[in-house]
């Protein structure tokens, strides 16, 4: 008798913040269970280069409201959203990590939005966040989504 060996591969994005000192081990750590797992800070795997707004220029944390608006049309972050919006697309499955940025929170409502599978990981010392009931699982820490990730594959 022979079995059939299922497992249930997640195509994950991964929304954090650059600031994030837990996102590069939770993209390993992810992709060493089994799942595929879009890193925005090597996009293109470990050769490429994230989209940061301090590449564009390096008084982007001085602009006014306007300069913010025009830049957002300049060449390098059409191609930098394109990229990311065309992973959220492929992914099966969005996980916010906390602590996180605004970009990330909106990330993260679209895939929830789109009707992807949301899972919210807080942090220890996270300002409670009301809205993050609409994700469909959130987990305490790192260690108890890795915990529910490796079920996941194994379904």
């Amino acid at each position: 008798m022979s079995y059939k060996i299922c497992t249930m591969q997640e195509r994950i994005y991964l929304a954090s913040s650059w600031r994030n000192r837990f996102q590069p081990p939770l993209v390993a750590a992810l992709r060493d269970i089994g799942h595929e797992v879009y890193d925005f800070r090597h996009p293109q795997g470990g050769d490429g280069q994230g989209f940061q707004w301090s590449l564009l220029a390096e008084d982007w944390m001085d602009w006014t409201p306007e300069q913010t608006i025009e830049h957002l049309s300049s060449d390098y972050a059409e191609m930098g959203f394109d990229r990311d919006f065309a992973a959220m697309q492929w992914s099966t499955r969005g996980a916010l990590l906390h602590p996180s940025g605004r970009s990330a929170h909106i990330e993260a409502g679209w895939l929830k939005g789109s009707g992807r599978t949301l899972d919210v990981i807080l942090a220890a010392g996270d300002e409670p966040e009301l809205m993050i009931k609409m994700a469909d699982n959130i987990f305490p820490s790192i260690d108890a989504y890795l915990v529910h990730m490796r079920k996941v594959i194994s379904q």
